[in-house]
């Protein structure tokens, strides 16, 4: 019953998440997109308000003009629409669903005793340790290199070398201390968390601090919108990072890999120069360079990652269904059995392990995501075993 209610936990925190994020990173892109299009106004009247950019756009059956202010209008309005909760929700839900499947059950989703053998507590307090890190460093470097004595932004080329050296650090880090499908994990939460507290520590303070300085009829500083643009820019650039870490750890081939923190690496870097790309197309930059870089990145990746010794099987005589029996009851058939059917799989049987042939191959010859963590020590010659069977046609 505690498995049943954890997998509807699971689910509903999973829907939660996905959906809160894509409204995040939807309202991220689209003000990224939009402050790169925006065009210097002509009228005279806009220019008198103050409207440094502009842009006509239709959608949905409607005209809109959006307009932006250098700093902020002469007569603020009443009503705002804030755009904060999209972050604060998509924060809020994966913590909860990273407690739930990996904090609750540390001794087999976060410890790989091959990698790291340590106690659940001590791996417990390290991934939380990381994501209070990650934002600690990353601040620290945009305080320290990206802010001029007088509070305007500084030399950003430099932030994010320097974030983009500490986020492939830790990286190497994590699949160093923990099981490789936790490590991608929690690099992406880190990275995610680095994101929403530079919307709840720089970029809503410091809007609100506009708005305070408004209506106090203070002058306002053009400090802290500069600052806030400087942060939401690099959540556009470390969005692709954090999907693409979350998303591969659903494929044991990357994180299983003996080099998973390589692998783990260029996934974070093509994807973020994939979203330079088109940052900068939308910009009217021509930077088609770096989609020829990310492309020789992936085949480098599908090159490194690739199933050993698939192509060179035929030469090798057929294993017999009850070689295979053998391996799948001595690595497998203790989660997969009929008191205990894991995700509805069971094993224990001729006639079910036939049935499951090309799943089990999958899982545990080409994405090597099973056994969990490698919990049961399947070697590499029978992952081979089973992959020659599978291949010769799963036959009794």
């Amino acid at each position: 019953m505690e498995s049943y209610l954890l997998d509807w936990a699971n689910l509903l925190l999973r829907w939660l998440h996905i959906v809160t994020a894509i409204a995040w990173i939807g309202a991220s892109f689209y003000f990224v997109w939009l402050d790169n299009h925006l065009l210097k106004p002509e009228a005279p009247d806009l220019k008198a308000r103050g409207v440094d950019g502009e842009l006509w756009a239709v959608h949905g059956g409607g005209f809109y003009n959006p307009q932006k202010y250098l700093v902020a209008p002469p007569n603020l309005p009443q009503h705002l629409h804030w755009f904060y909760w999209e972050s604060y929700w998509t924060w809020m839900s994966g913590f909860a669903l990273f407690t739930v499947l990996y904090l609750f059950n540390a001794e087999s989703f976060l410890i790989d005793r091959r990698v790291h053998d340590w106690s659940a507590p001590a791996a417990i307090a390290s991934a939380l340790g990381f994501l209070a890190a990650g934002w600690l460093v990353y601040d620290q470097i945009c305080r320290r290199f990206g802010h001029r004595k007088d509070g305007s932004i500084g030399n950003d080329g430099l932030v994010l070398g320097l974030i983009a050296v500490f986020i492939a650090f830790a990286a190497w880090a994590a699949c160093q201390l923990f099981a490789g499908r936790a490590a991608f994990l929690i690099v992406g939460a880190m990275i995610a968390t680095i994101m929403s507290a530079n919307v709840f520590f720089w970029i809503i303070p410091g809007q609100k601090q506009v708005i305070a300085d408004m209506r106090a009829g203070r002058p306002v500083s053009p400090v802290y919108g500069q600052r806030g643009k400087q942060r939401s820019v690099h959540n556009t650039f470390l969005t692709a990072p954090v999907l693409v870490s979350m998303l591969s750890n659903h494929y044991g081939m990357l994180y299983s890999h003996a080099w998973n923190w390589v692998v783990l690496i260029l996934l974070m870097l093509g994807g973020s120069l994939t979203r330079t790309w088109f940052v900068k197309r939308h910009k009217g930059v021509n930077a088609w360079p770096l989609l020829v870089v990310v492309a020789m990145m992936l085949v480098a990746l599908l090159w490194l990652v690739k199933p050993v010794g698939a192509s060179s099987t035929a030469a090798i005589a057929e294993p017999a269904l009850a070689q295979v029996q053998a391996v799948v009851a001595q690595r497998c058939v203790m989660c997969h059995n009929a008191q205990q059917a894991q995700k509805g799989v069971r094993l224990d049987s001729a006639e079910a392990l036939q049935a499951q042939a090309t799943q089990v191959y999958q899982q545990v010859v080409v994405q090597r995501s099973m056994p969990l963590n490698n919990a049961t020590q399947i070697t590499e010659d029978e992952r081979a075993l089973i992959g020659r069977w599978v291949q010769a046609g799963s036959r009794p």
